[in-house]
């Protein structure tokens, strides 16, 4: 048996982990972070983390394992939250819950481990693990995703390494959510009952515009709208960009089909750089390609696909958020889910932001692969082709991905194995 920290965070997952690896016999300490203390911006309460702190405290106890506290606030402000500001700053979408799980619990709480004697550091996610033996004698850890499809986080760990893969353990991944709150239960855990934790890792649920102010300042500025007959959607090389639409236009067709039967094929046909580039190439606006229909605070609060928030009603469908120019501080809104500018085919990852979980792996420029692929949380993966060229990839989609936006991370798997991932370039 090892000995195991489990990162206890007052939520009903963790407590269930601690729990299977005491079960199991492991010797298990608990250590709760600390990673927040401002409340501006909040929507849940005065200090959040100190009633997750009291519920580590009453699970440890039930569990009779130690209890130890860490403060990580700083490495959690300059790793997570300051790269979230820059990023809004530059008019992208950024996920700070990928960052925190690379850069905080798999970095700085990996290393407090370790400092304790950890052989091991468990989490509540809800993913597995598998190692597998090459040739060389040498392991590979692979990371899967979670036997619940409704509850599957591997998406959020898309950007561990190797090094960081070794050291996890992922007890609940096997486990079906209502399978969790009953072992919590019937072990009279007391977070058996207890909500979910919703918004920014660690910081919980944020009116976003006001936690933004901390440090983006408001601005006034226009919404334009641009119109589903927009010209330039018509005559675009991008082929049709409709909801639904797919087949060769868009990097599908029989030979991607062929291809798929196959796994991680390497015989595609491939469209030029050429092709790629203007397919993956995001929609841009100017303000005299729409009518102003009203004011905003900062194009920087607001994101690709976002509908709540304009305060611009009146309409026969909801307005959504098709582009911000955050140079200009402008926001360019189209009418109805069905709008082509919320639509595209593809979109591009530049190389130096490609991440590869197992290193062998990695795709050689000229090299084109079937993969599954999710850009958000929750997403149903969607069939796509990756094609690497010397600049970095490209990732053509069966039929067009809604609200595609530069920061999100896109996740590409092999099956159940997560193979890789990237922070989405514009």
């Amino acid at each position: 048996m090892a000995r195991v920290v489990v990162g206890l965070s007052g939520g009903v997952d963790s407590s269930v982990a601690a729990y299977l690896l005491k079960r199991q016999g492991h010797d298990v300490t608990g250590l709760f972070m600390v990673n927040w203390h401002d409340t501006t911006g909040t929507l849940e309460g005065d200090c959040p983390w100190r009633d997750d702190r009291l519920f580590a405290e009453l699970v440890a106890k039930r569990l009779d394992i130690p209890l130890k506290v860490v403060d990580l606030s700083e490495a959690y402000r300059t790793r997570v939250v300051d790269y979230m500001f820059a990023e809004y700053e530059r008019g992208r979408t950024p996920n700070p819950d990928v960052l925190c799980n690379r850069e905080i619990k798999f970095d700085v709480f990996l290393k407090e481990a370790l400092a304790l004697g950890a052989e091991y550091v468990a989490t509540g996610h809800y993913c597995r693990k598998a190692e597998e033996l090459r040739p060389d004698g040498t392991t590979v850890f692979r990371l899967l995703a979670g036997s619940d499809p409704n509850k599957d986080q591997s998406y959020f760990l898309c950007q561990l390494a190797q090094e960081q893969l070794r050291y996890a353990l992922f007890p609940v991944g096997g486990l079906l959510k209502p399978e969790v709150r009953r072992i919590a239960e019937e072990q009279g855990l007391a977070t058996a009952k207890r909500k979910d934790s919703q918004g920014i890792c660690f910081v919980g649920k944020v009116d976003l515009p006001v936690f933004l102010q901390q440090k983006l300042a408001a601005k006034r500025g226009n919404v334009h709208e641009i119109k589903a007959g927009w010209p330039k959607y018509g005559t675009s090389e991008r082929g049709g960009t409709s909801p639904g639409a797919a087949g060769d236009a868009v990097g599908g067709g029989p030979a991607a089909d062929a291809a798929a039967d196959e796994g991680a094929a390497t015989t595609i046909d491939a469209p030029t750089t050429e092709r790629l580039r203007a397919l993956a190439a995001p929609w841009r606006y100017t303000v005299r390609d729409g009518k102003k229909i009203g004011e905003h605070g900062g194009a920087h609060f607001y994101t690709v696909g976002q509908r709540k928030g304009l305060g611009i009603g009146g309409r026969r469908e909801s307005l959504f958020v098709l582009a911000t120019d955050v140079a200009a501080n402008v926001v360019y809104v189209g009418e109805g889910d069905a709008h082509p500018g919320l639509w595209r085919p593809a979109l591009f990852i530049a190389a130096r932001e490609v991440h590869w979980l197992d290193p062998a792996e990695a795709m050689r420029p000229g090299e084109s692969r079937r993969y599954r692929v999710r850009i958000r949380y929750r997403q149903p993966l969607q069939e796509a082709t990756l094609h690497r060229r010397e600049e970095g990839l490209y990732i053509l989609f069966d039929a067009p991905q809604r609200g595609i936006a530069a920061g999100q991370f896109a996740a590409w798997y092999d099956g159940d194995v997560l193979a890789g991932s990237g922070a989405i370039a514009e």
